[in-house]
């Protein structure tokens, strides 16, 4: 059995949420309790991320293995076959599972793997930046302290970063530094995405941010042209984890596609 760390609220069909590469569960909160009016939502520490341990030594840290052990884990908590909504890392990995018939839903916000060589390189590079700059006491300590640093650190991710609470955006800075995870999957090289032939046949909601700088939103157009039978939603104003930026509008994105997924098991 593989241990997790999550956060459980609600009733009604179930809503597992994936966060990306460095966060924690907490990234969900602005919309948790919107989603949870409707769902039984789980909020899950991703291995090696949060308050989740690392895998297993014998499990690896790729793509394939993530699915299987995250098919693991939604069958432990009783949820086998969920809806799912993703962000960054997460988002992609709620596509593979989607593209292996293991959700009724999916929406991705922000999915990893659209990218060419020089998007990824760029995206690995901009996450070590703050990784590292996470490390050094002074840049914590002005995290807090110094409205404006803490603005222009945390336009990297948010795209209207006056909407996140410094106690979040160091939070989310000390979860960063402290993932196990993050080098294992940098390590475990890279990954492309999804090809037609493999792509998924439950409802589809791609979302990005106007504002991303770390999936630059040119992404976005591979990913119409590899999932031409999804939605394909651009969020004015929000970046890469667009959940505090517009919690309405991803909370509205996310029980749309749930609803539709719900609408094809019942047909």
């Amino acid at each position: 059995m593989i241990e997790i760390n999550y956060e459980r609220r609600g009733q009604g069909e179930p809503l597992v949420l994936l966060h990306g590469i460095g966060h924690r569960w907490q990234a969900w909160s602005p919309v948790l309790d919107r989603l949870a009016e409707h769902h039984d939502v789980i909020a899950i520490d991703l291995p090696g991320f949060g308050g989740s341990p690392m895998l297993p030594p014998e499990r690896r840290y790729d793509v394939p293995s993530a699915v299987d052990a995250l098919m693991e884990v939604f069958a432990d908590l009783g949820v086998p076959r969920p809806h799912l909504a993703g962000n960054s890392l997460g988002a992609m990995l709620s596509l593979e599972i989607a593209a292996r018939g293991g959700a009724r839903s999916v929406t991705a916000l922000a999915p990893a793997g659209f990218w060419s060589a020089r998007d990824r390189a760029w995206a690995i590079n901009i996450l070590r930046m703050v990784r590292a700059s996470g490390r050094v006491p002074a840049m914590r300590t002005a995290l807090t302290s110094r409205k404006p640093l803490r603005l222009l650190g945390g336009s990297i991710l948010f795209g209207r970063p006056s909407h996140v609470g410094e106690q979040d955006m160091l939070g989310d800075l000390e979860s960063m530094v402290a993932a196990e995870g993050f080098d294992a999957i940098i390590a475990a090289g890279g990954h492309t995405y999804v090809y037609a032939a493999d792509a998924p046949t439950v409802p589809v909601t791609v979302v990005w941010g106007s504002r991303d700088r770390v999936l630059w939103p040119r992404q976005a157009r591979r990913a119409a042209e590899l999932l031409p039978a999804a939605r394909h939603v651009s969020l004015p104003g929000c970046g890469h984890v667009p959940m505090g930026d517009d919690p309405v509008a991803v909370s509205r994105l996310i029980l749309e596609t749930c609803a539709l997924g719900a609408l094809e098991k019942a047909a």
